[in-house]
């Protein structure tokens, strides 16, 4: 009966956003509470759901949020973002952006969460798009492709890290085979955004008209100072990243790393570093009706949608249904194709990778020498197929969907052709080339 009000409670979502035009934030939070009640939750578990739901997701990711808007905002008016956007189309070309951008995703997310370096990469593609005329729709997927690719197959991102602990299985092969595969999956996933979701119009800065495009152009500060909000940032979370990696013994140099590395301070930081590109910083930028307020004014939407999110996948968790849908899941003999659908069921029910990752690496460990994966290969291929499912499918339960759909200015109909559709690409077609590997070893 969960997976059953689950499916129900999702195609209500699509429904009342897609439909009626509700607002996400509604819709999502009186979808949660309906399934709380629908699946026989306590009222005191329904209300802590929704506390703890909406406080731990912008617990994780509201500042940061909120920092990124800065930063971008800063980039889009001085003219920064399209200094660097002139020198990337020069290089790159203007039929190259979807693919750049999923490259760029991909390397990103390896020592940052997705999250972050959606928000951290979106004003330069917003830029790159406007610039090259085209519509946002394939850069932005393939950005938000590429984040996953890597987020959910390629340590030292915490996820695979974690299964990879729970099985037993050796993080040396895990890479050693996650890159290849992870980077077919990439591929895949670019021609999916550049193929098909370039099809989709959306307008990367429907407020902004040629005229004032070429103004910011000729005004923008120097490409050095254009890129140091968005790279310092990248290289603080990665220096933190490294050091947790090399497990170096404490002293005053890794407090400082780990302290500057944390993603709100690492951002905080880009927000200083903002402060360099207008020719002259003026009151009124930090007023209610200047850069500073508009750009909070649009954060608190993406916010709001992105914590409901978050209330209705930690009501799905409180549920119980990942127990539920690993029991029957496991009871199927299916191969290696059993710890894909695994992960992917839990996934699609409630919404986070991570624990959709560690959920199912915890089902399968005790079944790992009865399914006959045993050698050190097989469970870096478990690890790997794991983390795939992990990716299928990413809908209205997942945070991370709001971030990219609110952040690139698409409704939830849109999204659902588009991210969700291409997650459960990439991750088929991951688990895919993990299956070949399995009959080839």
């Amino acid at each position: 009966m969960l997976i059953g009000y689950l499916v129900l409670c999702v195609v209500l979502i699509v429904f009342l956003t897609s439909r009626l035009k509700v607002h996400p934030f509604i819709a999502l939070l009186l979808v949660a509470l309906l399934y709380g009640f629908l699946a026989g939750m306590p009222a005191d578990d329904i209300i802590a759901a929704v506390n703890e739901g909406f406080g731990r997701t912008l617990g994780g990711i509201g500042l940061i949020i909120i920092l990124g808007i800065i930063i971008g905002s800063f980039l889009e008016h001085t003219g920064a973002a399209y200094r660097i956007a002139d020198r990337l189309l020069a290089l790159l070309g203007r039929k190259n952006i979807a693919p750049s951008m999923g490259i760029m995703g991909y390397v990103v997310s390896i020592p940052v969460f997705a999250d972050s370096g959606f928000i951290l990469l979106s004003p330069l593609n917003k830029s790159l798009c406007k610039k090259a005329g085209i519509t946002l729709a394939g850069a932005a997927i393939a950005l938000s492709l590429g984040l996953t690719v890597s987020h959910t197959m390629v340590p030292p991102t915490p996820g695979p890290i974690a299964a990879a602990g729970i099985l037993g299985a050796n993080l040396g092969q895990v890479l050693l085979v996650g890159l290849p595969v992870s980077l077919i999956a990439l591929t895949v996933s670019i021609l999916f955004a550049s193929k098909y979701v370039a099809r989709f119009q959306v307008d990367p800065l429907p407020d902004l008209d040629e005229a004032r495009l070429e103004e910011l152009s000729r005004q923008a500060p120097s490409l050095v100072k254009s890129i140091l909000p968005i790279v310092v940032p990248i290289l603080l979370i990665v220096s933190k990243s490294l050091l947790s990696i090399f497990e170096l013994s404490p002293s005053f140099f890794t407090q400082v790393v780990n302290f500057i590395g944390e993603p709100f301070v690492a951002l905080l930081i880009g927000v200083f570093l903002s402060l360099l590109l207008p020719k002259k910083l003026e009151v009124e930028m930090w007023s209610t009706s200047g850069w500073i307020g508009k750009s909070l004014a649009n954060a608190a939407s993406i916010i709001l949608i992105t914590g409901a999110g978050g209330i209705f996948g930690h009501m799905l968790q409180r549920s119980g249904i990942a127990d539920t849908l690993g029991e029957t899941v496991s009871s199927w003999n299916l191969g290696i194709w059993l710890p894909f659908l695994l992960a992917a069921s839990i996934k699609t029910a409630q919404g986070s990778s991570t624990v959709a990752l560690i959920t199912a690496a915890s089902i399968m460990a005790p079944l790992m020498e009865t399914l006959g994966f045993v050698s050190g290969l097989e469970k870096a291929l478990v690890v790997l197929v794991i983390g795939a499912g992990s990716a299928v499918v990413s809908h209205a339960n997942d945070s991370f969907f709001w971030v990219v759909t609110q952040m690139s200015g698409m409704d939830a109909k849109t999204g659902y052709k588009t991210h969700t559709l291409g997650t459960l690409v990439m991750g088929t077609s991951a688990a895919t080339c993990v299956f070949i590997i399995s009959l080839l070893v």
